[in-house]
């Protein structure tokens, strides 16, 4: 398995914040600051001082909608996920720390993600102290904060058929032009077959917003999927 389709995997099939017996908050803030220090540092800053450098400043990271932070220049992919409605919830800032591209396929974020759901946490707990509103934000664990199924690995592993996925793409081109262009569509022609997965099982989860996407990958099995990623993972343009 491929090292995209392997940090899907974790995506997909490890739990969101522990359930029963876990601890009362939502991470270790103290041990957050540490990660944030070796993890996001390079890029970001929060606190009192925070301001805009290669990312956007965090500092009120809860509830913000993606590309909306004044003065900071943003990918097109991160501008469009906030024009479809993506707020920055517990969910979608867990999912998008452990794979940013499974959120937002195009992000300018060169960052391979944080694996480790505790470190995650403690992490997400550092930057809701820097939060507008931290009232608004759960202290306490859900016994689940994703609402993703368990795939096995061999379904994130299928090998998808180009020519059927080319059958199935005749419904993907009403929008989405065929030659690449992105006129304010964005294209999905050469798009790797790790981050078109990712991306479409995103939507299917309703973890990426934008209704119509979510209702027509919520249409597709595991074998559409991997047969469209493959098809336009090779179509010449």
């Amino acid at each position: 398995m491929g090292s995209g389709r392997f940090l899907l995997a974790l995506l997909l099939t490890a739990p969101g914040l522990v359930g029963p017996g876990a601890a009362e908050t939502l991470g270790d803030a103290a041990k957050g600051a540490d990660i944030f220090g070796k993890e996001c540092k390079q890029c970001h800053m929060v606190g009192p001082d925070a301001k805009n450098r290669i990312g956007p400043s965090l500092n009120g990271i809860y509830g913000r909608r993606a590309g909306s932070m004044d003065g900071f220049k943003y990918s097109k992919s991160m501008a469009r996920m906030g024009a479809d409605g993506l707020d920055w919830t517990i969910e979608r800032l867990d999912a998008y720390i452990e794979n940013p591209k499974a959120l937002v396929s195009g992000t300018r974020m060169n960052y391979r993600g944080l694996t480790d759901p505790t470190q995650r946490h403690d992490l997400m707990a550092f930057l809701r102290d820097y939060s507008d509103s931290p009232q608004n934000i759960p202290e306490a664990q859900p016994t689940a904060i994703r609402t993703v199924p368990d795939l096995a690995p061999e379904i994130l592993a299928l090998e998808g058929d180009p020519e059927y996925g080319e059958y199935l793409s005749a419904e993907c081109t009403t929008c989405h032009q065929k030659d690449g262009s992105a006129d304010g569509i964005p294209s999905i022609t050469n798009w790797p077959e790790e981050d078109f997965v990712a991306a479409l099982h995103a939507y299917k989860v309703k973890l990426r917003p934008h209704p119509v996407m979510q209702m027509m990958a919520g249409r597709l099995s595991n074998e559409e999927i991997a047969a469209l990623a493959a098809y336009y993972a090779t179509i010449e343009d």
